[in-house]
Formats: C-alpha cells, sequence, structure tokens
C-alpha cells in the first residue's frame, strides 16, 4: 500500500525530482500509518494480497476475455432474425466466503452484456440472463472458480454452487 500511495504521489505531481520524491515518501508513510491506525490495515494484508497478486492479474485478463466473447455473443443474439428472446433468473449459492468476493462476482457478472446481477443477499445471488444460452452453467463460471481459489490462497476453504431457476 505504501508504494501505491508513492507511485500515486509521483504520478498526480506530473513530474520527477528528488524533492518530490523526497516529500513523497514521507507522506505516503503518513497515509500508510493512517491507514495501519484507524482504518485496520496492516503490513500482513499488504502480503496477502502480494501473494493472491498473479490470481488477481489472472482474474482481470479472464474478466476482459469474457466480455469481449460476451459482447459477440449479443450482438450476435440481437442481430440474428430469431425473434425470440427468452430471458430467465436464476438464483445460485456462490459458497464464497467473503462479502469482497461476492460483490467481485456480481459486478463481473453485470459486466458481462447479457447478464446482470439483480440481487445478491448473504451467499445467493440473483442474475437475469437474456436468453436461455446465457444462464447456461452460471453458478459454475469461471468468475467463481477464480475467487474460490484467491479466497483458498488467503486460508480460506473452496466451497461450491448449486442452481435454483424460477
Amino acid at each position: 500500500m505504501y508504494f501505491i500511495f508513492l507511485l500515486l504521489w509521483i504520478v498526480l505531481n506530473g513530474q520527477f525530482t528528488w524533492e518530490i520524491l523526497g516529500f513523497g515518501m514521507v507522506i505516503s508513510a503518513a497515509l500508510y500509518w493512517f491507514c495501519c491506525r484507524f482504518l485496520d490495515y496492516s503490513p500482513k494484508r499488504d502480503l496477502a494480497i502480494l501473494r493472491r497478486l498473479p490470481l488477481i492479474f489472472f482474474y482481470v485478463l479472464i474478466l476482459i476475455k469474457e466480455i469481449i466473447k460476451a459482447n459477440v455473443d449479443t450482438i450476435r443474439m440481437v442481430l440474428s432474425f430469431r425473434n425470440q428472446i427468452d430471458p430467465v433468473i436464476v438464483k445460485f449459492h456462490t459458497g464464497l466466503r467473503t462479502k469482497t468476493a461476492r460483490v467481485v462476482l456480481a459486478n463481473s457478472i453485470t459486466l458481462t452484456p447479457g447478464t446482470i446481477t439483480i440481487a445478491l443477499e448473504g451467499d445467493e445471488l440473483t442474475v437475469h440472463a437474456l436468453d436461455e444460452d446465457f444462464a447456461k452453467g452460471i453458478n459454475e463460471n469461471i468468475f467463481l472458480r477464480i475467487l474460490l481459489k484467491i479466497e483458498a490462497a488467503d486460508g480460506k476453504g473452496e466451497g461450491g454452487g448449486h442452481e435454483k431457476r424460477n
């Protein structure tokens, strides 16, 4: 976190001098101390994030790939001559233990065209899909698998999800 603060300080200054670097180091240290003291942050969290960084980077790459793929599928469906679009609502349990992971999953589903997360209540997600094809396998999607691995890297156990349709 300290290095992110320092990098942000340098970028926002728009230039690099030794004075800016020195002052940025002091300001970044003060901000980091504030986060540790009042926002329940610790150096252990930095190490945990660093351990999970490769999985987080992989998650972002998969998210970009899935967004592009869903865009193509949605455009293909909208421009096709098929008049019958059959929207569905799917409810499933994620098996994710942290609120952060559940929110990231909900936002990732919403970012992919053709699906939108309607509700997130506890461990259960309610998703509206533009067509039944978009809803297939939503409870076992790649986002969920990677988030479960990220949680497992943090010492949390893995879980599964099952699907209920309305």
